[in-house]
């Protein structure tokens, strides 16, 4: 079938690297009306076959640990090798908050200013599935217009670390040594979730400071069973301020990148990541037919009174739910 016409525009001028038009057409996925959802649909629907070539690399980090910085950085010495960089934020808080990323892109100087990098925050959708469906949505976009690096930044806590780790290639913490104890300030899911520590603000006297707490962070993962078979996930030391071993950082997600895509793993991780993306999406579609359907709202009010007050069990409530929802 045969697109419209405005999204065969729509896509053409993303493929030709419109900025102006990436950005309409993510604010334009972004929106909860109906007739923009189609569109975005179909949007992404003709852009699919110009996705998947970039490299996907999503960061964390302890606060204080230089995020921001580090992005700044990174991307920048990648666009002056020719690449194309596009940042986006996934923050479950940003309807609350306003997230940080506004913040963050006055904190990424250069990248703001560089031609070839493209700074995007996440949908205030106020759910963590909901910015994630629309950043996946976000991440094909970019791609179709030629970035061909995508750096997906968590600003928020918690599983917000687990849902960017399920839509990059690569997952880099970012650590900072002196600060403390630095293992209590690593989860043990999100060491299980990387495929590198970085160690950030290694110059100056601080140098000691980083080296050790990376020889720390070594001896934490090795007690670990690495998500890979084949990739150990490396500790290096590097500084977000000088550039200092930023180089060493972008080889290894190369060489990450180049032995998971020779043992099929990369492909793998990237269809299981298409499904999940699904699941997503249909829970949010139904989701949101439990708060727009008029008859479902009531009921579920109802629900909610009866058992908070302790005359409804959960159990029984959910099946009445679902019971007008027919699944």
């Amino acid at each position: 079938m045969k697109p419209p016409a405005n999204v065969s525009a729509l896509t053409a001028a993303i493929r030709s690297g419109d900025r102006a038009t990436l950005a309409r057409a993510i604010t334009l996925i972004e929106s909860k009306r109906a007739d923009h959802r189609k569109t975005a649909h179909l949007l992404v629907q003709e852009l699919l076959p110009a996705t998947g070539k970039a490299v996907r690399l999503g960061i964390t980090g302890a606060p204080g640990a230089g995020k921001s910085t580090t992005i700044d950085t990174l991307g920048t010495y990648l666009t002056a090798q020719g690449h194309k960089v596009a940042v986006l934020a996934v923050d479950p808080s940003s309807s609350r908050t306003g997230g940080s990323i506004l913040g963050d892109k006055t904190r990424m100087a250069q990248l703001a200013v560089d031609p070839n990098a493209f700074i995007r925050p996440s949908p205030s959708s106020g759910t963590l599935g909901g910015v994630a469906a629309k950043t996946r949505e976000t991440m094909l976009l970019c791609e179709a217009a030629g970035y061909d690096v995508l750096i997906v930044e968590t600003v928020g806590v918690g599983q917000s670390e687990t849902t960017v780790a399920d839509m990059t290639d690569f997952f880099l913490v970012l650590m900072v040594a002196g600060a403390g104890d630095e293992l209590q300030g690593i989860k043990k899911g999100i060491v299980e979730l990387a495929d590198m520590i970085a160690v950030n603000k290694a110059d100056g006297d601080n140098i000691g400071r980083a080296t050790m707490a990376a020889a720390d962070y070594r001896g934490a993962l090795h007690i670990l069973a690495p998500r890979s078979p084949t990739w150990s996930p490396p500790v290096l030391t590097y500084s977000a301020l000088t550039g200092n071993g930023i180089d060493k950082l972008w080889a290894q997600v190369l060489d990450h990148k180049e032995k998971m895509t020779a043992s099929g793993e990369l492909a793998a991780r990237r269809r299981e990541q298409q499904v999940k993306w699904m699941w997503t999406m249909l829970e949010e579609r139904l989701t949101a037919r439990l708060r727009s359907d008029p008859t479902v709202r009531a009921k579920v009010r109802q629900a909610e009174t009866a058992v908070a007050a302790g005359r409804l069990a959960p159990t029984i409530a959910v099946e009445e739910i679902a019971q007008l929802l027919g699944v």
